[in-house]
């Protein structure tokens, strides 16, 4: 294959886009990958679209050798399936709906459970089908409130989604097992840093749930590492392991204190420790020993909406994507002033136990933090403008409805598993599998008879890679000031072949090149365009990031071409006459 630059669809931009807010983004639009078309839609270039198919190849190669079968399904689907299992409306605005020319509704895929459940229901019946799985690459589509970051967080996407249907939960283990050994190979193959990280199913539900992050510092997603044991999950896997129960006894008894000019949790300390009638007895009080109610205005799916109180240490914020993802369907927002009208037992600034929990003259649902145990002693507000709760304890004074651990995490928290430091960091999340387990097979009814002729409900698992994100994902963590850094089997090319200079005799070699390298199956992107300046030539190759750099130019004349790592730099002159035979070894290696 020879791409020639001189009738290539390609042109390189000197500027950033203005809107470019990650390095992917703002080199895939620079090197002529891809273009914007509306918020969150791309279109892909000739190279750009060489790459992403190489992704997909790649993908597609890893699902068949692990013996999946592939299918393909419509991305414009009906709305029964959807409202059996109730995600026509847990999807929210998230979903694009719309309507045929008779009425009936529609959505464009944002993934595609109910079809794959409804394909296999109407195809197989006996044990004996079983265990299968399938998979497509398809186009997906979410109304994202603040599509961002190119094609990393977009309103149209690739994914390759497939499911495992068994017998039993034995099954469903080992189908989960070798899709997760499939995706390693996958990830490794695309040239790709990764982690895999404990998570939350989300919307799609199900039990067992990994990640597979690439890990960069504009990832979207946060995880943990143990710094000693193997420990690692998304922030919002992370359980937050609860201290023991504290004895209270010698604890004075609760007490409300007038607490003026304490706007802040700090001031409020300070006031604390600076008041000997207030200061403990074994140590200071730190911001960790307030206890800070926060309350939310819940919206279910079906758009009813229920206040939710939050109780964390005031050390503490409430990390938002945390709860989001512990009160899925449902969409929290903090209480506006409108809210606080609503209620006027609840005084905005000073809000305690006693105003909060369902048995409460407000009603209001009151969840603790699981660092909130019994016997621990607390300052919060005592409902009353300018007044605080002193000695407050926990089990003894106060209880909650619950335990809800959406508490943001710290570098320097403790490990679940081993109580080391754990470690933070940030991803882009590539992959996502799951053990669905029973649900979408129980609400659209897909039952087997078994070895004893019982009809059975069927165990499913979800696995899904993001195909184009995989694209954005690679060229985060590939790249440097001057432009992408492709791994070989995903780039455009395998060399970038560069004809400089005006002489006839540089130009005719570098095309005898360019076929004999072709011919022995080298993916060769050459710039033959006469009349532009070498300056040009050699920046647009360290911007389109092809792996090997060849340029036949000055040297020539004593009979050599240059020879350059992308990655490394590394330059070498190697005998026009040897040339094909290096560039077949390297591409080889």
């Amino acid at each position: 294959m020879i791409l020639r630059m001189s009738t290539l669809f390609l042109r390189t931009l000197r500027d950033d886009p203005a809107d470019a807010e990650v390095p992917s983004h703002r080199l895939l639009v620079r090197g002529g990958y891809v273009r914007r078309v509306a918020p969150g839609v791309f279109t892909w270039l000739p190279l750009g679209f060489l790459v992403y198919r190489n992704v997909e190849a790649i993908v597609r190669d890893e699902m068949d050798r692990a013996g999946f079968q592939e299918v393909h399904f419509p991305a414009l689907l009906p709305r029964e399936p959807y409202e059996q299992t109730n995600r026509w409306t847990e999807y929210g605005d998230t979903l694009f709906r719309l309507q045929d020319r008779k009425g009936s509704d529609y959505l464009l895929g944002p993934t595609h459970e109910e079809m794959f459940t409804l394909l296999v229901k109407g195809e197989y019946s006996s044990y004996k089908d079983l265990p299968l799985v399938i998979y497509q690459i398809q186009s997906k589509y979410r109304d994202e409130a603040r599509p961002r970051a190119g094609i990393l967080r977009g309103r149209e996407f690739v994914m390759k989604d497939s499911y495992s249907f068994d017998i039993d939960d034995e099954g469903l283990a080992r189908s989960y097992q070798r899709h997760r050994d499939a995706y390693i190979s996958t990830f490794q193959r695309l040239g790709m840093d990764f982690v895999i990280v404990s998570a939350m199913s989300g919307a799609m539900g199900g039990s067992a749930s990994e990640e597979f992050l690439a890990p960069t510092e504009v990832g979207e997603d946060s995880f943990v590492r143990c710094s000693s044991c193997d420990y690692a999950a998304n922030v919002e896997a992370v359980l937050t392991p609860a201290p023991s129960p504290v004895d209270p006894t010698g604890v004075p008894a609760a007490h409300v204190e007038q607490t003026p000019e304490t706007p802040t949790i700090e001031t409020l300390v300070d006031l604390s420790n600076a008041r000997t009638d207030l200061a403990r007895a074994d140590r200071p009080w730190n911001a960790g020993d307030t206890l800070k109610n926060v309350v939310f205005m819940v919206t279910a799916p079906d758009g009813v909406r229920a206040p939710l109180a939050i109780g964390v240490p005031g050390d503490r914020e409430i990390d938002m994507k945390r709860l989001e993802a512990a009160l899925q369907p449902g969409v929290a927002a903090v209480f506006d002033e409108n809210d606080f009208a609503a209620r006027s037992s609840l005084v905005k600034g000073y809000i305690g136990p006693g105003a909060l929990g369902e048995t409460s003259s407000s009603g209001i649902r009151y969840l603790l933090d699981p660092r909130v145990v019994d016997g621990t002693r607390w300052i919060t507000g005592a409902n009353e403008p300018g007044r605080h709760v002193f000695d407050l304890v926990a089990g003894r004074d106060f209880t909650g409805d619950g335990v809800i651990d959406v508490a943001e995490v710290r570098e320097g928290d403790a490990c679940p598993e081993c109580g080391s430091d754990l470690l933070l960091a940030r991803g882009i999340e590539i992959g996502h599998i799951f053990q669905l387990g029973r649900k979408y097979a129980e609400a659209l009814d897909l039952k087997v008879l078994d070895e004893s002729g019982r009809l059975v409900t069927v165990t499913m698992g979800s696995y899904g890679i993001g195909v184009s994100r995989a694209v954005a994902a690679i060229a985060e963590q590939s790249h440097d000031e001057k432009g992408l850094i492709w791994p070989r089997e995903v780039a455009p090319a395998d060399i970038h072949l560069i004809a400089t200079g005006k002489s006839d005799e540089v130009f005719g070699v570098a095309e005898r090149l360019a076929d004999a390298l072709s011919a022995h199956g080298v993916r060769v992107l050459f710039d033959d365009r006469r009349g532009v300046s070498p300056g040009v030539k050699f920046n647009d190759s360290e911007l389109l990031g092809v792996p090997t750099i060849v340029v036949v130019g000055k040297r020539l004349e004593e009979g050599f071409v240059e020879v350059k790592d992308r990655r490394s730099g590394e330059r070498q002159d190697i005998p026009v006459d040897d040339v094909v035979e290096v560039i077949r070894t390297i591409v080889a290696a």
